[in-house]
């Protein structure tokens, strides 16, 4: 069986430290704007955002509403690097099927351009479940592929080497999470990005 886990730790590893400058950084610059739009909270708000990286997504967030920011990432370096950055907020290393924060701690939880490394995307409905709070969001904005392009690319995406996965529509995300205490609260389609919302019944 691949290490997904391991193949993302290593590559996010190598550019942790200039990670915004990087060619991934760049790219989920668009990802951060759509979840920052579309985002419903209130001051004070626990905000836990899973597949972190250097914690830029946070501290967007923040300047929008003064958030309590959690972040998890596989990627030690990259914790090291948004630990440093932003000392007001928590980080901590860890996947996305084994997240280190109590029950029903959180009011908001994102994803931001990550979704397709998660290598069991129902363990992590699982975590989402058990960490958001009654009526507390989800919000995963990830690569939108047309269909077609879903069935040649997803075979390939293994042997990218960054620990890639597959690509979801917006219908297959949702419905991970609906099976558990989760509600769709609505999808949007923008270019080569797709946001899905979900509400914790």
């Amino acid at each position: 069986m691949r290490d997904y886990n391991k193949r993302s730790r290593d590559a996010y590893n190598k550019k942790a430290h200039d990670y915004d400058n990087t060619r991934d950084g760049r790219f989920t610059r668009e990802f951060k704007s759509m979840i920052c739009k579309n985002i419903t909270l209130k001051d004070r708000d626990s905000v836990l955002d899973v597949a972190c990286g250097n914690g830029t997504l946070l501290a967007q967030i923040n300047k929008m509403h003064l958030i309590t920011g959690y972040g998890v990432d596989i990627a030690d370096e990259m914790i090291k690097a948004a630990s440093l950055k932003y000392p007001s907020f928590t980080f901590e290393t860890a996947g996305c099927e084994s997240i280190p924060f109590a029950d029903g701690s959180m009011d908001v939880i994102t994803v931001c351009a990550a979704y397709h490394h998660f290598p069991n995307v129902d363990l992590f409905a699982k975590e989402a479940e058990r960490l958001l709070k009654p009526n507390g969001l989800l919000y995963i904005a990830d690569v939108r592929l047309p269909a077609v392009l879903r069935v040649i690319c997803n075979p390939f995406m293994p042997l990218l080497g960054s620990g890639d996965v597959k690509i979801y529509s917006p219908w297959q995300i949702a419905d991970t999470f609906t099976k558990r205490a989760f509600a769709s609260a609505g999808s949007q389609i923008q270019g080569h990005i797709q946001l899905v919302t979900l509400k914790r019944i």
